[in-house]
C-alpha cells in the first residue's frame, strides 16, 4: 500500500510561530487605526499582467443562469481599491492568493499575501512604514534603498534606460549561461526581469533589507510615473537575504491610463501567443468615480515566517503545501 503523506509539512512549532507573527501584524495595523478587510478570492476578471497566470475555476451551479468563469485572485489589489474609492480610509487585509507558476522551494501556487494601502501616503511614506513593520517582525536593521538604474549600473555596469540596454543585456546573459532563455528574445522588460532575478537580486539586501526604486514604467502599470523621469514609475520592490518580499506603487488613480495600459498588456499577451485577458470593469469605474491619491504594497507572508525560521524552503512554513494539499 502506497503511503499517504497526511502530516503537515511544517513543524507545529514553525506554525506557532506563524501565528505569532500574525497576531504581532494585526497589533501593527491596530495601533495605526488601519482596518482590517476581506475581498473575494472569485472574481469575474483577473489580472492582464503578461507575468502573471490566474488559476480560474467555473460555476455552474443552482442561481447561475450560464457557466462562468472566475478568476482565482493573485491579489486583492482590485477589490481593495474598490473600497479604497468608497471611503474605507486606510486598510489591510491577510488572504490566500493563488498563481499559475512555478512549484519551487521559494513559490507554492496557493499562499498568504498581506497588502495594505495607505490613504495620504506617497512610496516614500509607505516603505518607511514597511521598514518599521519588518523591524517589529524580524529585528531588522533599517533598511537602505537605491533606484532600479543604480542597482542595475552598480552591479552589471548597465543602464537599464539607455539605448545599448538590451544589446548589453542579451550579452551578458548569454555569457552568464541564459542563453536557452533568451533565444530570439525581444523584449526588453524580459531581459531585465531576468537580469534583475538572476544576476542583481543575489548581491542586495544581504545584510540589512534594501528597497529598490523608480522601476522602469514599463513594469509598472498600476503606478504613477515619475515627474522627474518619466522612463520611471514608482514603484518600489524589498529584497532581503535573497528573497523578494514586497512590491509597492504610489498607485495610479487615473481610469483612463489605467484602462490604456490594461489594453497594451494585452497587446503584449497577444504578441506572446497567450490569451489576452478580461479587463477588471469594476476596478476601472471605482476609479472613475474617484479613488483617492494613495500608496499601497503587497508583502508575501510566508516569505516573512521563512526568514523568521532561518529556512530556505516555503514548505517549512506552510501545514499542506501543495504537494500535501
Amino acid at each position: 500500500m502506497t503511503e499517504i503523506g497526511w502530516q503537515p509539512a511544517a513543524s507545529l512549532q514553525a506554525l506557532k510561530i506563524r501565528a505569532d507573527m500574525l497576531k504581532a501584524v494585526r497589533a501593527f495595523f491596530d495601533q495605526r487605526d488601519v482596518l482590517e478587510v476581506e475581498t473575494p478570492i472569485l472574481a469575474h476578471a483577473g489580472v492582464t499582467d503578461l507575468h502573471l497566470h490566474n488559476l480560474t475555476t467555473r460555476l455552474s451551479g443552482p442561481g447561475m443562469p450560464v457557466p462562468t468563469t472566475f478568476y482565482l485572485q493573485t491579489s486583492p489589489e482590485y477589490a481593495m481599491k474598490r473600497l479604497l474609492a468608497a471611503n474605507s480610509g486606510p486598510i489591510f487585509q491577510i488572504c490566500k492568493v493563488f498563481r499559475d507558476d512555478e512549484i519551487s522551494r521559494r513559490h507554492n501556487p496557493e499562499f498568504t499575501m498581506l497588502e495594505w494601502y495607505q490613504p495620504g501616503f506617497t512610496d516614500v511614506q509607505l516603505m518607511a512604514e514597511l521598514d518599521e513593520l519588518l523591524q517589529t517582525l524580524l529585528a531588522t536593521e533599517p533598511a537602505e534603498s537605491l533606484t532600479y538604474q543604480a542597482a542595475f549600473q552598480q552591479h552589471l555596469g548597465i543602464d537599464p534606460f539607455a539605448k545599448d540596454a538590451h544589446e548589453k543585456l542579451f550579452a551578458l546573459l548569454t555569457e552568464k549561461g541564459f542563453a536557452d532563455a533568451i533565444v530570439r528574445e525581444d523584449s526588453i522588460d524580459t531581459l531585465l526581469q531576468l537580469a534583475m532575478s538572476m544576476l542583481v537580486e543575489p548581491e542586495i539586501g544581504q545584510h540589512r533589507p534594501c528597497f529598490v526604486t523608480h522601476f522602469p514604467a514599463s513594469q509598472a502599470a498600476l503606478a504613477k510615473l515619475d515627474q522627474e523621469d518619466p522612463r520611471a514609475a514608482r514603484r518600489f520592490e524589498l529584497f532581503y537575504r535573497g528573497l523578494e518580499l514586497a512590491n509597492g506603487f504610489w498607485e495610479l488613480t487615473d481610469p483612463q491610463q489605467q484602462a490604456e495600459r490594461f489594453c497594451a498588456d494585452n497587446a503584449l499577451r497577444l504578441q506572446h501567443g497567450l490569451e489576452p485577458q478580461p479587463i477588471d470593469e469594476k476596478l476601472l469605474a471605482a476609479l472613475m468615480a474617484g479613488m483617492p491619491d494613495c500608496a499601497g504594497v503587497a508583502v508575501g507572508f510566508d516569505r516573512l515566517v521563512m526568514l523568521r525560521l532561518g529556512t530556505d524552503s516555503i514548505q517549512d512554513t506552510i501545514a499542506f503545501p501543495i504537494d500535501r494539499s
